[in-house]
């Protein structure tokens, strides 16, 4: 079972821990047929952690006729729900068995601290497998009510080979919402892990494997979105295609849809999401506190991350300061040091376009109230300070762009009015949340945001038993809960005439 460790120990098991660098295909270990590789760089230090073979469209091909076999013969599919039960919950028991492994490979790629891999990504990852399991013999189908001369009933059927294609913020997590309602339903799928993070998607299938999932049914094919996860989303024999990750990738796997077979496309996108604060709250300084972690999460690197803070113009000052606070005690840290709460961004490149976001937004006129620029250069890692910019407009780019990173804007405003029209001044719908001890206030505002999860006095309260998904350019479709299910199955009806 995972274990935290001090911050040595932690240091000692990354020197010697092996990676798993290439891809599953039916079962089996599988390098490119190019042979190409491309190497995997750890954001805390720079410095390369491992060459990851690299498919591409002829991989692809192979990993879809190897779903496609599995998926026909109902190798899986045929099971019966308690069986495919019991082999779901012995792979989420597996994920918990190796924690460590897992957490420690999750933080070496993507640079989140290991603290928060160990005790938020395993178990929730473990969580929501085991929890789907659970879910295969407790979902019925329906009979409808038809006169006595006929009978139809409902089905809900697998709908066949899945393509799954993951974000790199939160590899474990998102693979999870969405391998556990398809591989639940009894389809066969092939996953694509974020390029920048890999590593831990080999290794969840070899678990899997181990648990009793049949060789074809979980595929990985580590690559490039513009050739295997292009290729994926065009592939005339792929039934279903589930995204996470930005908005403009995104609205290309519908194009890709329309091209091909018009397959069906699950969709979590980005977010600009409004955190309001009302001068009326029972606790300003909870409501602050929240606000600080709502954004500097995760470094930041989060589709709900509450961007924009909208507060009342009473308590901006009071408000300011807690952050300010907090983001004190958030300085970047060496991510194997369990006592680090802010780690690397992903990459180099998206450190530099985080840092230059913050640039457009002293252009725009902005004020910069805290951090805003690079820290820990030394240690050849790409890590920014936690920043909170002031004086912001609802027009400017800082306030209507995905940023992506630890960068809080925050926009003065005079009443809940106001501060609803801001709200939905955007092109997203991901998240919002509102704190204020008035209970007409507080349902009138979350039943008028055009959000997809609205939090009431909280931000970012999470379980697997409640739908996540978005309105507008924040996708199509719900991760997580029964709802779920809906993206990975077809209804059959089927009507019998009775003599």
């Amino acid at each position: 079972m995972s274990q935290a460790l001090n911050y040595q120990q932690w240091q000692a098991l990354a020197s010697s821990l092996h990676f798993q660098t290439h891809g599953l295909i039916n079962g089996k270990p599988y390098s490119a047929k190019s042979g190409k590789t491309f190497p995997l760089v750890n954001p805390a230090t720079g410095k390369v952690l491992a060459e990851m073979t690299e498919c591409a469209e002829a991989d692809i091909d192979i990993a879809v006729s190897a779903a496609r076999d599995a998926f026909e013969d109902r190798r899986w599919a045929g099971k019966s729900p308690a069986e495919r039960k019991a082999v779901m919950l012995r792979w989420a028991e597996l994920i918990r068995q190796h924690g460590n492994e897992l957490a420690l490979t999750e933080t070496l790629n993507m640079g989140k601290p290991i603290r928060d891999s160990l005790s938020i990504d395993v178990p929730a990852t473990a969580r929501c497998i085991a929890w789907y399991g659970e879910a295969i013999d407790k979902i019925y189908d329906e009979v409808a009510p038809t006169a006595d001369n006929a009978v139809a009933t409902i089905t809900r059927e697998p709908v066949g080979v899945v393509g799954i294609v993951v974000p790199w913020n939160f590899p474990m997590i998102m693979a999870a919402w969405k391998l556990g309602p398809a591989l639940a339903a009894g389809n066969s799928v092939v996953l694509k892990p974020a390029e920048q993070s890999p590593l831990t998607a080999t290794r969840l299938a070899e678990l899997a494997l181990e648990a009793g999932i049949p060789p074809g049914v979980f595929n990985v094919v580590p690559g490039f979105g513009p050739t295997a996860g292009k290729h994926l989303g065009l592939h005339m024999d792929v039934d279903a295609l589930a995204f996470t990750g930005s908005t403009e990738v995104g609205k290309l796997f519908m194009q890709y849809a329309g091209q091909s077979n018009l397959k069906k496309v699950g969709l979590e996108c980005g977010g600009k999401s409004p955190h309001i604060i009302l001068a009326d709250c029972e606790d300003v300084t909870a409501a602050a506190t929240a606000a600080a972690w709502g954004i500097f999460f995760n470094q930041g690197e989060m589709c709900t991350a509450g961007s924009r803070l909208i507060v009342q113009e009473s308590i901006h000052d009071e408000v300011i300061a807690v952050i300010a606070e907090v983001a004190a005690s958030l300085q970047p840290g060496d991510p194997l040091d369990p006592d680090t709460g802010l780690g690397a961004m992903v990459e180099k490149q998206h450190m530099e376009r985080v840092l230059e976001y913050i640039s457009i937004g002293l252009d725009e006129g902005a004020t910069l109230a805290v951090g805003g620029g690079q820290a820990r250069e030394e240690s050849g890692g790409y890590y920014v300070e936690p920043t909170v910019f002031t004086d912001v407009t609802n027009d400017m780019r800082i306030a209507q762009e995905e940023i992506f990173g630890p960068v809080l804007v925050v926009v003065k405003v005079k009443d809940a009015e106001e501060a609803l029209r801001v709200a939905n001044d955007t092109c997203y719908g991901l998240g919002a949340a509102v704190w204020t001890a008035n209970i007409n206030t507080a349902y009138r505002i979350s039943r008028g945001i055009r959000s997809g999860m609205v939090y009431v006095n909280c931000y970012d309260a999470d379980d697997i038993t409640v739908p996540f998904g978005g309105y507008r350019q924040s996708g199509i479709g719900r991760d997580k809960s029964l709802h779920a299910f809906d993206k990975y199955t077809e209804l059959k009806t089927t009507w019998i005439k009775l003599s």
